[in-house]
């Protein structure tokens, strides 16, 4: 379904939804939480906060839908909600007192729960579509955001003018940054070429002697200079197919099933199904 025909079908079930129709607000949760959940995950790396950021996105989405003038505009709307979410837990990691003068912990991805692992996991990645995956670890952080919204771009589910919109930015600066992230993803998925060879370059195993395998912009940097400037690297990369293309009709990473938002929605529901059963047998009994 494209886009188009998928905002215009949505328009009714927020219409729906925007009447008070209980079962359309929980329809609406269903098809759109896992939008909301993929735009998270990637942005936030896959942080135990991703849980509680797609929760709150739907929650402020559901109590602001009186305020939506156009219910088609419904899938840009919630994409715009979910960023600010995501910059709000940005900046309130940012504001967390520091320990040692260290202040990347909130930072540091929950291990049971990398983005990642988890788009190679239950999308059965392979090739070089894996190694597209595994490289966007070696993105800055500055890219995250703008990743989460062009990987859903190339796998079709939004739209260029949706994702500028999420970003708050013109068509023209939009296309500055994807071509931006794009080279340097494009970088990092050599530099996951170069780390998973084997043998590994002589060279290179020297250069990354002190590297402790957390991607960071200073080895990718360092370790991109070495392929450069190596005879035995440099070819790496010609083979590389369009990261768009390896993307395309790509399907959204499935929600794992002890995700605390699935089961606070899960149950909101069941809740509220038990409420209408009870009231449709006390209206029968009257």
């Amino acid at each position: 379904m494209n886009a188009d025909v998928q905002n215009r079908t949505g328009a009714t079930l927020v219409l729906a939804a925007q009447a008070g129709d209980r079962q359309a607000q929980e329809a609406l949760v269903a098809a759109w939480l896992p939008l909301v959940y993929n735009v998270a995950g990637r942005a936030l790396r896959g942080h135990a906060d991703v849980d509680d950021v797609a929760q709150e996105t739907m929650i402020r989405a559901l109590d602001g839908l009186d305020g939506l003038r156009d219910p088609e505009s419904f899938r840009s709307w919630l994409v715009a909600i979910t960023m600010n979410q995501v910059r709000r837990r940005h900046a309130a990691g940012q504001q967390q007192p520091t320990v040692g003068g260290l202040d990347e912990s909130w930072e540091v991805p929950d291990p049971r729960a990398d983005f990642t692992d988890l788009t190679i996991l239950r999308l059965g990645l392979s090739g070089q579509r894996r190694e597209v995956a595994e490289a966007t670890r070696w993105l800055d952080p500055d890219d995250r955001e703008l990743l989460a919204l062009w990987w859903l771009e190339a796998g079709g589910e939004l739209t260029r003018a949706e994702l500028a919109e999420a970003l708050d930015l013109t068509a023209q600066h939009t296309a500055v940054r994807v071509q931006r992230m794009k080279k340097q993803l494009e970088a990092g998925r050599v530099v996951v070429r170069a780390l998973g060879a084997y043998p590994r370059c002589p060279e290179l195993a020297e250069v990354t002697a002190g590297f402790d395998g957390t991607p960071n912009s200073v080895w990718r940097k360092r370790i991109a200079r070495h392929i450069r400037g190596c005879v035995n690297c440099d070819g790496l990369g010609r083979d590389l197919f369009p990261a768009e293309g390896l993307l395309a009709g790509l399907a959204m990473v499935p929600i794992p099933s002890a995700s605390p938002a699935l089961l606070h929605f899960q149950h909101t529901a069941a809740a509220t199904a038990a409420t209408h059963s009870a009231a449709a047998g006390s209206g029968a009994g009257v």
